[in-house]
């Protein structure tokens, strides 16, 4: 919780006990088994043990470990006085498997000639450590070095830090290689040094060694784990050129067009002109914070050697292992940002460790420093950490804190401006400094407080209608819902939507997802396939979602409603014949939806619609979405045998409505009279429709059409329309006269648009 999880605490080794380190004093061949040999080892006892070994590699002279009698190895199995083929057998010599410090073993564990004898075995190698794995959040590159986690250690647990002790250098020598720094700011920082006479065939150190081992990194050669020691211990990456293999002197640039550099793991990869490479006169010699190329390592035969220490910008690293397949402790340390203020520090503890291992002489450092990040005040007030934290912290308690965390500050009263220290690229905001003092205060110190508040209810209004009063009106026509991708194929949105100017996305997760949708039928027509592949006969689904578009340069995003019926007109019954979906069976759900507005329906085409099959959706004078049978083309395109019907509408015009108003009951009975005219195929029933609404005719509270006639005895382009109308008074029972006038007024109005009575 303070911000340095502990994954995992593990021993270095299994338990185990009463194993030494000893010494095989003499060795001879059991006399009844050609592969066992009878040893006189010395256990640091007062007499030497005789002990049957089978290994191959046991000899005079060579320290092993040695369990002796009543020592208990992995596996809870014990050492015992023992019998083998008539030789007594006083305890067993070891192999790494056999104490399990690894899986596999070729023979005993050979131990260094100066390992002292009769020391028990944990003891001389340390066995009893632990390793600590932690989980670092990607904001905390701070905590990539020993040094690092040292430091937040202290910090929160307030123990004096004791910081590494580096000795400076002097300069031993006149050496120095030329450095230039071409791209100052992907590269704000290098350092280098030259490292004369050095014996590159030294071993590395066993304690090197062993917490090199234990941090999950393999020795390689001294300078190599020299270099990876300084970057476990600091945090500071750094590489080795071999000097006799340099060709001039070294160059930070950004790659050359067809360039390629051999990895030392072997893997050629062409560069382009956004990697930044170390390189001498000649070519490329390194990924820059990634890895080093093959031309160039150290090797037992170096002797001159030219230390790197720099410092990238995370910009410049960050991606470019992942393009190459990669992924190394260097670019994962430069990626998150490494602490600037160090890396000449850093170099000058691989100095002194490579001139005490491996002597030689070393030069003055060669330093091009850029324009490096800077850490610009953040302001802190008093105020602001009690409101977001819930809690008070007075002024002394801020800056014990702060110096905790070494944050330089200055007080002004309850405010602060506070640097954040080179090592913290995550500190940028007053939040971020708020976050830093709740961790280091102790979350589990901040009590949980109820909040107060004065609870209000929010005002409702009547002329808008939740979006759950619409869902369920959906729902209670036989439609469910489904949530798609914002995303869809630019395909679709040029075929179903006549959208030749898509908004792109920059960075789309899929190929088929490359653009944002004009329209949700994309997401529709794609799970009405998804369904129609699994046998489903019966569909109808709705969708309420956002759409984008981009006009004359602007962004506009809506919000729709959009649903599509496939199949029956009704589940399989036996009351009522099978009859497909049609546009009127929709065009009733539509209606449903605006209730108890009143829609029109114009026809017009759409890119996905049926050209004769499709109508723009009206709410007064104002177009308010579409609806049609799917084009037959895409039909046929998207594998559907029957078609398909389609609507969309605005969820802003959707979500108006309007306040129901009381009116007077009649108790008379009401009036019908029917009126059938004739008129042109060309004149749509909701213009007639609309014309006698507006006549107003006297005590007429409803007109409908029940009844459309084409065929036999009606003329070539006719039609005949029957309507029937409705006549009621609150007042009184009315008469045949004011009967007849109110239909003479709408016949009249008929009349104006070619109408004319049918006898």
């Amino acid at each position: 919780m303070a911000g340095l999880e502990v994954e995992s605490l593990e021993p270095v080794a299994p338990a185990f006990s009463n194993v030494v380190v000893a010494e095989v004093l003499e060795v001879t061949k059991h006399p009844d088994a050609d592969r066992l040999n009878v040893c006189r080892v010395n256990a640091g006892e007062a007499n030497p043990l005789t002990i049957v070994c089978g290994a191959a590699n046991v000899a005079a002279g060579v320290k092993v470990p040695c369990a002796r009698i009543g020592a208990v190895l992995p596996g809870d199995f014990a050492i015992r006085q023992a019998r083998v083929r008539g030789v007594e057998s006083s305890g067993m010599l070891c192999s790494e498997k056999e104490l399990g410090l690894a899986g596999e073993s070729q023979g005993l564990f050979l131990l260094p000639g100066d390992a002292p004898v009769g020391m028990p075995l944990r003891e001389y190698l340390d066995l009893d450590d632990k390793l600590f794995t932690l989980k670092l959040t990607p904001n905390r590159s701070d905590c990539s070095g020993i040094a690092g986690v040292a430091r937040e250690v202290a910090a929160l647990t307030g123990s004096p830090l004791k910081p590494l002790e580096i000795p400076f250098q002097p300069a031993a020598s006149t050496g120095q290689l030329p450095v230039r720094v071409a791209d100052t700011t992907g590269c704000p920082l290098y350092c280098g040094r030259l490292v004369s006479g050095v014996n590159a065939a030294a071993p590395t150190p066993v304690w090197m060694l062993r917490r090199l081992e234990r941090s999950g990194l393999r020795s390689i050669s001294a300078v190599v784990d020299i270099t990876n020691y300084v970057m476990l211990e600091m945090g500071q990456p750094m590489h080795a050129f071999d000097v006799a293999k340099l060709s001039g002197g070294i160059t930070v640039r950004r790659a050359r067009k067809d360039e390629s550099l051999a990895l030392l793991n072997e893997q050629k990869v062409a560069l382009d002109g956004d990697i930044l490479v170390i390189a001498d006169d000649a070519r490329a010699l390194a990924l820059a914070g990634i890895m080093g190329g093959q031309g160039s390592g150290v090797e037992t035969g170096t002797q001159d050697v030219f230390l790197e220490s720099a410092f990238f910008h995370p910009d410049a690293i960050a991606g470019k292992a992942r393009r190459f397949g990669l992924s190394t402790d260097s670019s994962f340390r430069f990626e998150r940002g490494v602490d600037f203020a160090a890396t000449r520090l850093a170099l000058e503890r691989a100095t002194h460790l490579l001139l005490e291992i491996c002597g030689g002489s070393g030069g003055a450092i060669s330093e091009v420093r850029g324009q490096l990040p800077r850490r610009e005040a953040i302001l802190l007030r008093r105020s602001r950490v009690a409101r977001v934290l819930g809690i008070e912290l007075d002024n002394s308690r801020i800056a014990t804190l702060f110096k905790r965390l070494q944050f330089d500050f200055v007080a002004n009263g309850d405010d602060y401006r506070v640097t954040s220290p080179s090592y913290r690229f995550d500190l940028s905001i007053e939040a971020d400094v708020i976050e830093e003092l709740a961790r280091l205060h102790g979350y589990d110190n901040i009590p949980a407080l109820a909040p107060h508040a004065a609870l209000t209810m929010l005002p409702y209004s009547e002329l808008r209608r939740p979006l759950t009063r619409i869902q369920h009106t959906l729902v209670a026509r036989d439609y469910q819902e489904i949530v798609s991708y914002a995303f869809v194929e630019e395909q679709i949105e040029r075929e179903l939507c006549g959208n030749d100017d898509p908004v792109a996305l920059q960075n789309p997760i899929a190929s088929n997802l490359a653009v944002m949708r004009s329209s949700l039928i994309g997401g529709l027509v794609g799970a009405l396939r998804f369904n129609l592949n699994r046998k489903q006969a019966r569909v109808r689904l709705f969708e309420v979602g956002a759409c984008f578009a981009r006009i004359n340069g602007e962004y506009l995003q809506s919000q729709r409603l959009s649903g599509i019926a496939y199949g029956e007109a009704q589940s399989e019954q036996w009351g009522a014949a099978a009859q497909p979906v049609d546009f009127y069976d929709v065009k009733a759900d539509v209606d449903a939806l605006f209730a108890p507005r009143q829609l029109s329906f114009v026809s017009a085409t759409h890119p996905a619609l049926h050209p004769g099959r499709s109508a723009q959706i009206h709410l007064g004078e104002q177009v308010v979405g579409w609806i049609g049978e799917l084009h037959p083309q895409w039909q046929q395109r998207y594998d559907m045998p029957k078609a398909a019907v389609w609507f969309e509408v605005d969820m802003d015009m959707l979500s108006q409505a309007t306040v129901p108003r009381m009116g007077e009951i009649s108790k008379f009975l009401p009036v019908r009279r029917d009126l059938a005219v004739v008129v042109d195929e060309a004149v749509s029933v909701q213009t007639l429709l609309d014309a006698m609404q507006q006549a107003s005719a006297p005590c007429v509270v409803e007109v409908g059409l029940f009844d459309l006639y084409r065929g036999k005895g009606m003329e070539q382009g006719k039609k005949s329309l029957a309507f029937r109308v409705l006549l009621q008074d609150t007042q009184k029972t009315l008469t045949d006269s004011e009967i007849g006038t109110s239909i003479a007024m709408l016949v009249d109005v008929m009349q104006k648009h070619s109408a004319r009575l049918r006898m």
